[in-house]
């Protein structure tokens, strides 16, 4: 069986790759990327590395000529991926791939959640395309937090409008070993995976990790979203439409939309996952401030 991983340079692709290559024979692995040049290790591990970015249909059916088994890692360019992830779907059931593997969003077909439209309609796709299926909705990652101790380092603080919103997050890794064990395994088909950290933390919580990481002391400041809204604009530089994103993710996370523990993610694993400070930890590289002269 031949296992095809897309965006297989990306932070999760990738760690999918080291989970699936410590299981199987490295030529039995396709690494779809836009890059060949940053996938060389992996060709020189022996993992065929095929050129395929999601807007080319004909180089994507070339690159999934005789896979079995594909993880369709969702792409980053919010606002394109349903034509995107389209384009990876058609191809998929053109060259003859089998299985279909989706990594999707908490609870995609039914939420406010501002990222779930385009995985919605991901989903829609993948069922319709007559392979065989199998959903993976992944919470949030904890790396996503590293930018902000960044910047709790500096201010002491970690802003954010979630209320006493929680979050459910787990690490890249761990994500990508509940994929590696699917896409491995027997009997997912057709079936949906809500997959989650096993604890979820608040902005408290986050704010008493970021003290134990960084060296010093830091507290969560809640502010409400137009206030956000104004820090992101006004002082950390971002544009509208952006700024407004972001605001709406913190206002999801208070609504409780991430904070949902299903357990499935250790039990995929066959482990608990990885805590939120350890997550944190492996991942935060301290920021440079100036030397002094």
């Amino acid at each position: 069986m031949t296992i095809a991983v897309t965006g297989a340079t990306g932070h999760l692709g990738r760690l999918v790759l080291d989970e699936l290559r410590r299981a199987r024979p490295a030529g039995s692995l396709v690494a779809l990327v836009r890059d060949a040049s940053r996938a060389q290790d992996l060709a020189d591990d022996g993992v065929r590395v095929r050129v395929a970015a999601y807007e080319d249909p004909a180089a994507l059916v070339q690159g999934l000529a005789d896979v079995d088994t594909l993880l369709l890692v969702s792409g980053s360019e919010v606002g394109q991926r349903v034509a995107q992830h389209r384009n990876v779907i058609d191809a998929a059931a053109e060259a003859g791939v089998r299985r279909i593997v989706y990594t999707s969003a908490p609870r995609a077909d039914s939420s406010p959640l501002v990222l779930a439209p385009e995985h919605r309609a991901t989903e829609e796709m993948v069922r319709a395309s007559g392979l065989a299926w199998t959903i993976l909705r992944n919470n949030w990652y904890t790396e996503n937090y590293v930018g902000t101790l960044q910047q709790a380092a500096e201010t002491g603080e970690i802003v954010a409008a979630a209320g006493e919103g929680r979050v459910a997050s787990a690490t890249r890794a761990d994500f990508a070993a509940g994929a590696a064990a699917v896409l491995l395994g027997e009997g997912h088909d057709g079936k949906v995976y809500e997959l989650a950290g096993d604890h979820a933390w608040s902005f408290t919580e986050l704010a008493e990790a970021a003290s134990v990481i960084v060296g010093r002391p830091v507290v969560y400041r809640a502010v409400d979203g137009p206030t956000l809204r104004s820090i992101l604009v006004e002082h950390a530089g971002l544009d509208e439409a952006t700024a407004g994103f972001v605001v709406q993710l913190d206002l999801d996370i208070a609504a409780g939309l991430l904070a949902e523990t299903t357990g499935e993610l250790s039990r995929l694993v066959g482990r608990p996952t990885t805590p939120l400070v350890e997550g944190l930890r492996a991942a935060y590289a301290p920021p440079a401030f100036p030397t002094a002269v």
